[in-house]
């Protein structure tokens, strides 16, 4: 059998496996409030996804492996919810860093990064683009959920994607569905909810609100946007079905991308 962890290799292995430069996935992911229905533990996909994406490149003759996720992701409106751990920006730079510098220093420069947490992307690309003047070195990152919100339209149609997108409800939900149904709390899937206005505005989001057609940035934190437990979304229509087929086709893009990544920086 394959291994496609690098925790799971012995060291006699890693250095054989090393030596040869394989593609290495680094997936990241977050540890929140994912609604009242759903594992706070969103690294538990992100994880998932790496492996599934390295085990399909390795099947196509492009040898992947997974670095250990990642767990905790930068605040990011979720300090409300008991249970949440989350990192400050400068702690998660640090961390981002060393574990690049770390597989940089044994030669390993062909890096992609598994992203599963919007509020990791700054940091992600500055600490990235710091490499690339460096030395000159790509390190692309693979954003899971953004690109699923851009499958959803292809799976469920443009108006049922629209309302089922946002933080609580789909591509994350629909994904655990598929992937971990033992830990979600499907009795719980909220209904939508307003969220009370702040300074008598309408709320628009994480951190925003609407004054006289413009957005207008507001610190408040996430179950004030999203009293329900989704985000300007209706979790009710999330379904493992639609979770199968986006990690169906979040697996075969990256495992494309990562023969492709493979080709380029050869």
């Amino acid at each position: 059998m394959t291994k496609h962890l690098l925790a799971q290799l012995t060291s006699a292995e890693a250095r054989e496996r090393l030596a040869a430069r394989p593609v290495i996935l680094l997936p990241l992911g977050s540890h929140e409030d994912q609604g009242p229905h759903a594992p706070m533990g969103d690294f538990l996909s992100a994880a998932a996804m790496a492996e599934r994406i390295a085990a399909r490149a390795g099947e196509r003759g492009t040898d992947a492996l997974v670095a250990p996720v990642v767990p905790f992701g930068v605040a990011e409106y979720f300090g409300h919810a008991p249970g949440g751990i989350a990192l400050s920006p400068a702690t998660f730079r640090a961390l981002f860093s060393e574990v690049l510098e770390a597989l940089l220093r044994h030669g390993q420069t062909r890096l992609l990064i598994i992203n599963g947490h919007g509020g990791n992307v700054p940091v992600i690309h500055e600490v990235t683009l710091a490499i690339r003047r460096a030395r000159g070195l790509i390190i692309p990152s693979f954003y899971l959920w953004r690109i699923g919100y851009g499958l959803l339209p292809g799976i469920l149609g443009p108006e049922k994607a629209r309302a089922a997108s946002g933080h609580g409800a789909d591509p994350l939900t629909s994904v655990a569905m598929h992937l971990f149904p033992a830990l979600m709390r499907l009795d719980l899937v909220p209904a939508p909810a307003e969220p009370p206005p702040i300074m008598g505005l309408a709320v628009s989001g994480l951190g925003t609100a609407r004054f006289e057609g413009a957005e207008i940035q507001i610190p408040i934190e996430f179950n004030e946007a999203a009293p329900g437990g989704a985000l300007n979304a209706d979790a009710r229509l999330s379904a493992a079905a639609t979770g199968a087929l986006l990690v169906e086709q979040l697996t075969e893009l990256g495992a494309r991308f990562v023969l492709h990544y493979a080709q380029e920086a050869a």
